[in-house]
């Protein structure tokens, strides 16, 4: 049994990844400051923290008592309309945030730090589709600048301090628990639309495109590489693009229930096009997805289905 710290633990990607290593008995300690993640995705069985990561002082006190194997580091700013209208906030809590965690964990490491980095924005407006970690990332938003400037942190706290990390680069993740009320989730915000009999609004003209993941194949990776000795950087996607589109049509298919579309205006700044490569985590440990678009969205009409029937 190992004894693990997830910070986030109550968002999203977070709450699954917690699920799991509780699943796995493990010893479970989770930091949240609850301002996008929810009570109700803890798991009863983790030891519990109301905890800002920029709040150093209360950081410090967890670990003054506590020694990690392993750290899962989820909790972040992670809406990209955000970072570009304060990006002041974006920098002080993911930046911020990571060093906070590393000058804690630098004169006792645990064994690895698994980090939540991102692909959707990170490889900015290459042309080489999918992209490969091997590509200079240069993203043209604030929060993938913040992202990669903390892959940057660990890389230099690696070097002098013998912190082992990887970064997983992962492309769009859906499914159960996603929060429809932030920007982020396209499918999760479409089902809900739906749901309550109103318009689904494409931005643009659809026809722009991403890689979205199901996030069961990402607990899966995350946990992976908790269990594997492999550092460094790695893509997590499926090196297939879907247009926005094509998802309105896909959720049309399977929700049974009246949808309507309209079209809006093009964001500014948003990416036309986001696919990421898998071919490196491929040669290395010969993980693929198990979920196909259509499967993984079909598992979150059923969620959110059965929500709203309770």
């Amino acid at each position: 049994m190992a004894k693990i710290l997830v910070t986030g633990g109550c968002g999203f990607i977070g709450s699954h990844t917690v699920d799991r290593l509780v699943e796995d008995k493990n010893e479970v300690f989770v930091i949240d400051n609850l301002s996008t993640g929810f009570i109700e995705n803890l798991n009863k069985k983790a030891i519990f923290y109301k905890i800002d990561i920029r709040d150093r002082e209360k950081l410090k006190g967890i670990f003054e008592n506590n020694h990690f194997d392993y750290v899962f580091h989820f909790a972040a700013q992670i809406n990209v309309r955000k970072g570009e209208e304060d990006p002041k906030f974006d920098i002080d809590v993911n930046i911020g945030g990571i060093i906070n965690l590393l000058e804690e964990l630098k004169n006792n490491p645990p064994k690895k730090i698994i980090f939540s980095s991102t692909g959707g924005v990170m490889y900015g407006l290459t042309d080489i589709f999918p992209s490969p970690e091997s590509i200079e990332p240069f993203p043209i938003c604030i929060y993938g600048i913040s992202k990669l400037t903390c892959e940057k942190l660990l890389y230099a706290y690696s070097k002098k301090y013998g912190i082992n990390y990887v970064a997983l680069r992962y492309g769009n993740v859906y499914g159960p628990r996603q929060n429809y009320l932030s920007e982020a989730g396209v499918i999760a915000i479409f089902i809900s639309r739906i749901l309550e009999g109103k318009e689904c609004i494409i931005f643009g003209d659809g026809k722009q495109t991403r890689d979205f993941i199901y996030i069961e194949d990402v607990v899966d990776v995350n946990i992976l590489f908790m269990k594997n000795d492999l550092t460094g950087i790695f893509n997590i996607g499926t090196g297939i693009e879907t247009s926005v589109n094509d998802i309105f049509e896909i959720i049309k298919r399977n929700i049974k229930r009246e949808c309507k579309k309209v079209y809006g205006e093009e964001r500014k700044g948003e990416l036309k096009r986001s696919c990421l490569s898998i071919e490196k985590i491929k040669n290395k440990t010969g993980w693929t997805p198990k979920f196909t678009i259509e499967e993984g969205i079909k598992k979150t009409i059923d969620w959110f289905l059965f929500k709203e029937n309770i």
